[in-house]
């Protein structure tokens, strides 16, 4: 019986191997071709099961979706002789399945180095034309769209689609970068130095300008005191010529006190006087005449 058992499950086993070997599957977000012996016999496969000759037939499976691809700096130089480093990324996707395997095997990376290649190639004619100065200054946009015009068309070959090119960083080489950041500095102390010119000029002016207000509010009390001083003295000459010739023997005792009292009293005062002369009048005779 078991002679009889063992022919049927190798037969069994042969045919699920060869049904097996014949079926084969497509994802949603792949691309398959099939070929027998190097030569490509179908492409077009929707996602779902398919069928192939067993042994003899090879399926290769590619990415459908956008692949981003980085890639590192590169120096490229503008219309007026400078060096920058463009660091860029590029994004695409298989448009053409088997233009994609005929020119690069199959192989992303063969794809994405020949990519590579025609990128610099569009950002090197595209800085070419332009300044630094164009170049920072530029909308991204209008600089990434002439590099997805000029490379756009030689990707078609590789049989893939150019979706974007994204330049992630310029920079200028060390050396020109501190040359730069030294000119920076240069102009910037350069106009600190200006401000503060500015500045010091500005305030001298107003330093000066005080100056001649005060010169001018001092002269002006000056002038007015003198003149009230003037006034009050000529108040104080007509209020004791009016006293004198009121009472002139009044006018006398009165000043004689003042004489008085601003030159006696004091204990460092010394007074070298005859004792009978005037000045003593109204200290001797008290009476007055």
């Amino acid at each position: 019986m078991s002679g009889r058992v063992l022919p049927v499950v190798i037969t069994l086993a042969a045919l699920l191997v060869l049904i097996v070997s014949s079926l084969f599957t497509v994802g949603q977000t792949e691309l398959a071709i099939r070929s027998r012996f190097g030569e490509i016999l179908q492409a077009d496969y929707k996602p779902g099961l398919h069928v192939r000759a067993p042994f003899i037939d090879t399926v290769r499976t590619f990415e459908r979706r956008i692949i981003t691809q980085n890639f590192p700096a590169e120096s490229f130089l503008t219309s007026e002789g400078k060096i920058l480093n463009v660091d860029f990324y590029v994004k695409w996707r298989i448009s053409d399945v088997t233009g994609f395997y005929r020119a690069t095997g199959g192989i992303e990376q063969n794809a994405a180095g020949r990519l590579g290649e025609i990128v610099k190639n569009s950002i090197k004619s595209v800085i070419t034309k332009l300044t630094i100065q164009q170049i920072v200054a530029a909308e991204r946009s209008a600089f990434t769209g002439d590099l997805l015009s000029d490379g756009g068309r030689a990707v078609r070959q590789l049989g893939v689609e150019l979706i974007d090119v994204r330049v992630r960083r310029i920079d200028l080489p060390d050396d020109v970068t501190d040359s730069v950041y030294r000119r920076m500095q240069q102009s910037f102390a350069a106009q600190a130095a200006k401000l503060r010119a500015e500045g010091q000029a500005s305030a001298e002016a107003m330093r000066a300008d005080a100056d001649r207000q005060r010169t001018e509010i001092l002269a002006a009390a000056q002038r007015d005191a003198q003149r009230i001083r003037g006034e009050g003295d000529a108040q104080a000459t007509d209020i004791y010529a009016r006293t004198y010739s009121r009472d002139p023997e009044f006018y006398r005792f009165y000043r004689s006190l003042q004489a008085y009292r601003n030159s006696l009293g004091r204990d460092t005062d010394v007074i070298v006087i005859s004792p009978d002369s005037d000045f003593f009048h109204y200290l001797q005779k008290p009476e007055g005449r």
